[in-house]
């Protein structure tokens, strides 16, 4: 009775019942279905990824000033927002940015002397130690003598005049770089404007574009990846400020020239994790080599390494881990990746791009295991505080967003009615 005979006399396998464990041939071809479909979607993710970076780096020049005046609005905006409340929008976010411009200026204008009046003295630091290196080589093991150290002097000389159009190339290539830089500030500093002027009217533009099932969705979004944005960027300036106040200290006890002007160093290249801190502490360790000697220089070395430590121990963890989550080896390859794709500024960008699409996978968690759980089962842990702040925040936006619409559109109708009574008539 298990096999089933049909009229044309061939014989069929009877239907599995209901309850019975698959075959281990079934099972294979389910999972190598399931491994096709996952390996299709990969490469369609893949090949998406690659496409968006080919057009960011194609319209790189479009994308950075945006980013970056995004960047800073999300430091500008807390004194935007207060001072909204005395001032129009546009006299605000003026004021904040010339502020901010002051304050930079300032700071320039207050290392300036420090800079102008240590400098001669690095400069003889450095002459001084050339000609011990010199006295060095003269000596053993090396031996070298007098007249061998100036035919290798001449013939680097020699190699630099040979080599001379391409340095002056490259010099080109770095005047066109830096000049592409402060154009990219200028228009950072111009979306920056726009960014603190309109940026309240974005949320609820963008929930009023997308309709009423989105709006909460992107509302939602929107607002959990400022939050995470500025976040990071006022964590992260923290933690600069605790380094350079640190090791800046411990540069003056040593009497390490230019130490303010290293402090001021260290805290902006705080703001690329891991690496900004490596590249300013071999600066610092640098200048006390060449002007205080070997000893100076490992002072430095382990006053660094502590001050590093105790950032990646303590201040890491409680203020950007709390802000962002992130792990160090994932920031860490992010800064790498973005560093070679883009270099210093993709170094710098490439955290908040990782904050940002760690926003949006949590995001999509929540409500995946929303939808999926079970109505009978034990709710699951609240969001925190700021992120249930953000979801309220976002479901008024997408109501009041709604409301506008249809408002808007009974308005229009209403017109249209009064409008078409007289033809009707």
């Amino acid at each position: 009775m298990s096999d089933i005979a049909p009229p044309g006399g061939h014989q069929r396998k009877a239907p599995s019942v209901p309850g019975m464990r698959p075959t281990r041939g079934e099972l294979a071809w389910r999972g190598m279905v399931k491994l096709a479909w996952f390996s299709v979607a990969t490469l369609v993710i893949l090949a998406f990824a690659v496409v968006v970076l080919e057009v960011v780096g194609a319209l790189w020049v479009v994308v950075l000033p945006v980013l970056l005046g995004l960047l800073l609005a999300t430091v500008l905006s807390p004194p935007a927002a207060l001072l909204r409340r005395v001032l129009p929008d546009a006299l605000a976010a003026l004021v904040v940015i010339l502020g901010a411009l002051g304050l930079l200026v300032g700071l320039g204008f207050a290392l300036a002397p420090s800079v102008a009046g240590q400098s001669e003295d690095v400069a003889d630091a450095v002459v001084a130690g050339l000609t011990d290196i010199q006295e060095w080589l003269k000596g053993p093991p090396f031996n070298l003598g007098e007249e061998r150290i100036g035919e290798l002097i001449d013939q680097g000389i020699q190699q630099l005049q040979s080599n001379a159009e391409t340095i002056a190339d490259g010099v080109l290539v770095g005047v066109n770089a830096v000049s592409g830089i402060v154009l990219n500030l200028l228009l950072a500093l111009v979306l920056c404007f726009f960014y603190l002027k309109d940026g309240p009217k974005f949320v609820p533009w963008i929930s009023r574009l997308s309709g009423p099932v989105a709006a909460p969705h992107l509302a939602a979004v929107s607002l959990r990846i400022w939050n995470a944005l500025g976040g990071f960027i006022r964590a992260q300036a923290l933690v600069g400020l605790v380094d350079a106040a640190f090791i800046g200290v411990g540069l003056l006890i040593i009497g390490v020239p230019l130490a303010l002007p290293l402090s001021v160093l260290i805290f902006f290249g705080a703001f690329i994790p891991i690496i900004g801190a490596f590249v300013t502490g071999a600066v610092a360790a640098l200048v006390a080599l060449v002007t205080q000697g070997v000893t100076a220089a490992i002072i430095v070395v382990i006053l660094i390494v502590i001050v590093q430590q105790i950032e990646g121990n303590v201040l890491q963890p409680i203020l950007v881990g709390r802000s962002l989550d992130l792990h160090a080896g994932l920031v860490i390859l992010a800064v790498t990746g973005g560093g070679s794709l883009f270099g210093i500024i993709g170094a710098f960008l490439a955290v908040p791009v990782v904050a940002t699409a760690t926003t949006l996978v949590r995001y999509l968690r929540l409500q995946l295991d929303e939808h999926a759980r079970d109505p009978e089962d034990a709710p699951q842990a609240a969001p925190d505080a700021h992120e249930a702040k953000d979801d309220e925040r976002a479901e008024t936006i997408a109501e009041e967003a709604t409301t506008d619409e249809v408002t808007a559109s009974d308005g229009v109708a209403a017109k249209g009615e009064s409008g078409s009574s007289p033809g009707a008539s």
